[in-house]
This record gives structure tokens, sequence and C-alpha cells, in this order.
């Protein structure tokens, strides 16, 4: 069963770029309203990373110039910034317009001083996030919804709410894998009474609503 649903992930991750309208909008939607009901985040929690990449993205795009390639990722409100900047001058004015944010807590730059990435480079880390995620599924020894997945030119980065020994799971998942050219671990280290709370919260809670436009 577990092999079967992870060959599922990697056959969908080769589907989803023929797909166009609003099938995809409605999967999309579909799969974040599950997946909201088993992450360790609260929903106001949620709801206010989404914000603060939305915020990231569009305070950025206008100053970090054309030849900057960037992306944001906030969990449980700290920014990770992967991409590619001209100048390591764009670096730290990019890490200031995000840390200015509301509600951020705090900002991994991972950003590279070099050339943006081609689109077959993105395309290849989009393929490597979509294997990983599949074999955390396949291993059985960490939920793979606990888990959050980055990748920018073959490099992994991990973010999430984890005990030790789901800690230690996930990074030996990620380093094994193919085309993986190193592990960058920002996870947030809980207890395992800490872990069996948040999931009685999860269990409690209703799952986050979600919209879905377009077509």
């Amino acid at each position: 069963m577990k092999k079967t649903l992870a060959a599922s992930l990697l056959l969908g991750a080769t589907l989803v770029p023929t797909l166009q309208g609003c099938i995809p909008l409605v999967a999309a939607g579909a799969t974040q309203a599950t997946l909201s009901t088993v992450d360790r985040r609260s929903l106001g929690t949620q709801t206010e990373d989404e914000t603060i990449e939305w915020k990231a993205a569009g305070n950025v795009s206008e100053k970090a110039g054309a030849q900057s390639h960037t992306n944001f990722t906030s969990y449980n409100r700290k920014v990770l910034i992967t991409g590619e900047v001209p100048s390591e001058a764009n670096k730290a004015a990019i890490e200031r317009l995000v840390i200015a944010i509301p509600q951020v807590k705090g900002v991994y730059n991972e950003l590279s001083v070099a050339p943006a990435t081609s689109l077959t480079v993105r395309s290849n880390d989009s393929y490597i996030t979509t294997k990983v995620k599949a074999r955390l599924v396949d291993s059985g020894r960490v939920s793979a919804a606990h888990v959050k997945v980055v990748t920018e030119n073959g490099v992994v980065y991990l973010l999430g709410l984890l005990t030790q020994r789901e800690a230690e799971a996930a990074i030996q998942v990620a380093r094994t894998t193919t085309d993986v050219k190193k592990v960058v671990t920002l996870f947030e280290i809980i207890t395992d009474a800490e872990a069996k709370a948040l999931q009685v919260k999860l269990e409690s809670q209703p799952a986050k609503p979600d919209s879905v436009t377009g077509g």
C-alpha cells in the first residue's frame, strides 16, 4: 500500500504540468484542506504562514530585479528564503524586507549570489521534492504531512515540528534520495509529549476551509 501511494505521488508529479484550467485548482484545494487537518501548526498559524509568503513575494518582486530568482517558505512564522540574486547587497536587502513583515519570527536567508537557475533546473528541483515526499510516505517512519520539503538547485531544505526520532528519519530519507546534493535541516524539535498533545488538538479542530477559484 505504501509503495503504491509513493508511486502515485511520483506519477502525479509528471502529470501536473500537462493539466490546465480548473482541475489543478480543485485538486490543490482538496489536498490543502486534507493536509491542514494533520498539520501540527494551528489553523491560525497556517493562515499566517500563507499570508507571510504572499506578502514576502509581493514586497520583494518589485525591488529584487529581473536578475533575481527568489522563493519564500514560511513555517511556524519563520521564513526560508531560497533562490539566486546578483549581489550580497540584494541578498541583504531582501532579508530586511522579509523580516519587516508583521508576524515574522525569524528568517533563514539561504539565497545564493549566482545567476538565476534555468527552468530545467527548477523542474528537476520540483521532481526531487516529489521524490523526497514520496519516500517519506514509503518509509512509514515519519508523517510526510509533518515535513515541509523545499528544493533549490539540488539542495533540499527540511522544515517542520518534529521529534528527534522523526527528524532523524526524515534526514535519512532526504540524504539517500537520488539527485540530492545536500540536505539542510531547519526543524523545530519537540518532545514526544508535545507531539501527542498537538495530535489531540488536531483531532479536535475542524478542517481549514479552502476557496477554489479559476476555470
